[in-house]
């Protein structure tokens, strides 16, 4: 066996608190902060002097996590173009199942969130959308109708 599960995605974010309270308005659930420094992340991340404060969030499930990241030392740097349309190279969106498309997006509004299209419905199975979120980063919606 090559992998044993995928443990998590990290984000980079210029806001740590604004992007923890994004992801508890979505659902997910703060597991714990963190500050990380040292010869072991400078190695790991192949950056020197590297000090940064991590929040680890949960899906209420359990088996999903994203690592939101604030780096204090090396600075961060942006990316170009700030807000890259959904069909750049790279990363391009985090996808979560939700129960209630519409209340979502409105607690969402509320820490930023902006449509990216509309709410659409594929067949009788899915309602979806995109928003843009914390660090301009593409997250999308599924509601299961069918």
């Amino acid at each position: 066996m090559t992998i044993q599960r995928m443990d998590n995605v990290a984000i980079v974010v210029d806001d740590l608190g604004a992007a923890v309270a994004f992801f508890i308005a979505l659902g997910m659930e703060l597991e714990g902060k963190a500050e990380i420094e040292g010869p072991y992340a400078d190695r790991t991340v192949g950056l020197d002097g590297v000090r940064s404060d991590i929040a680890m969030m949960r899906t209420p499930d359990g088996h999903s996590k994203l690592e939101l990241t604030k780096y204090q030392a090396p600075a961060a740097s942006a990316a170009e173009p700030e807000n890259p349309p959904p069909n750049t190279l790279g990363l391009h969106r985090v996808m979560f199942a939700v129960d209630d498309i519409d209340g979502t997006i409105a607690r969402l509004r509320a820490h930023g969130a902006e449509l990216l299209g509309e709410v659409a419905q594929y067949e009788n199975i899915f309602r979806l959308c995109y928003l843009r979120g914390p660090a301009g980063i593409i997250v999308a919606l599924a509601e299961q109708i069918g």
